[in-house]
């Protein structure tokens, strides 16, 4: 059972400059919420409670200005600050202490997830003991993502980068569940042209092993990448049309929590006296008085 997660929430943002010059880019706001909220979302609804952020070094305080520690929440959340950009496998390696050979997931800071059954999807990956298990989604333009081919048993047996010749259009997202051996493995990485881990070396070394399993988002789920100026607002736009026409938020970390059984309506008081007064803490009031 998976019961550690890491968000790497690092990275320059540059193609999102000159706004992310001074604020990190998941801080920045996806419609009512900052977007740090969404992939935090994420761990917590797949019942981890046990959570490192990664952040840029010099930013740590913006972070724990909206998410102190976790203790509102019901959750631990801890932070580790990385000097550059390395790979996302340099998650593994700041992470060991974190994660004290115990399996572990992964979610990149700047990517959202959407989906009726997707909770049952996350708990039941969660439930892995050995390899590793990535999230596919099917996309219309596969060159410009990491893309992997599968088998019948759902193993993965090709990842390409960005491939120039189409041979599968399931992208690789940025949510993964791997084994204890992730820090090993992770070390053993030769930085890429682009003097970086790079996370495909690394499920290449499950893939090698037949370690390597895939899951799905599957149809009717959404998964954006908000790395882009225009990626960021198509995924504002679409949690606004959600949230006005079903009348519920997606990413309220407190109802998320009151749902786990961590926290109690007390505790929900406690939230919006930190919020203060907004149209987000009159949607707790309503969580507790309906």
């Amino acid at each position: 059972m998976i019961k550690k997660g890491i968000i790497l929430s690092g990275g320059m943002g540059t193609r999102m400059s000159p706004l992310t010059k001074a604020v990190n880019k998941q801080l920045l706001p996806i419609y009512d919420k900052p977007l740090i909220f969404y992939p935090l979302s994420i761990l917590m609804l797949a019942k981890i409670k046990d959570i490192l952020i990664i952040v840029n070094k010099g930013q740590l305080n913006q972070y724990k200005k909206i998410l102190p520690d976790g203790k509102r929440l019901g959750i631990n959340i801890a932070f580790k600050e990385q000097e550059s950009p390395k790979g996302l496998p340099d998650a593994f390696i700041l992470g060991e202490k974190f994660i004290k050979n115990q399996n572990v997931a992964l979610i990149l800071g700047d990517n959202f997830f959407y989906g009726q059954y997707l909770t049952q999807k996350l708990i039941d990956c969660t439930k892995m003991k050995k390899g590793a298990t990535v999230l596919l989604h099917k996309v219309s333009k596969p060159e410009l993502y990491g893309v992997a081919k599968i088998n019948k048993k759902n193993k993965i047996t090709l990842i390409k980068e960005k491939p120039k010749k189409k041979f599968s259009d399931l992208a690789i997202t940025g949510l993964y569940f791997f084994d204890s051996k992730v820090v090993e493995y992770s070390k053993k990485l030769k930085p890429s042209k682009r003097n970086e881990l790079e996370i495909t070396d690394l499920l290449k070394i499950y893939m090698k092993k037949k370690a390597l399993k895939a899951d799905f988002i599957g149809r009717g789920g959404a998964w954006l990448d908000t790395g882009s100026i225009e990626d960021f607002y198509k995924t504002s736009a679409f949690v606004s049309a959600i949230e006005n026409r079903q009348g519920f938020k997606i990413a309220c970390l407190e109802e998320i929590s009151l749902l786990n059984g961590w926290i109690s309506k007390k505790n929900i008081l406690e939230a919006i006296s930190f919020y203060g007064k907004c149209e987000y803490s009159q949607y707790l009031n309503k969580l507790i008085n309906t």
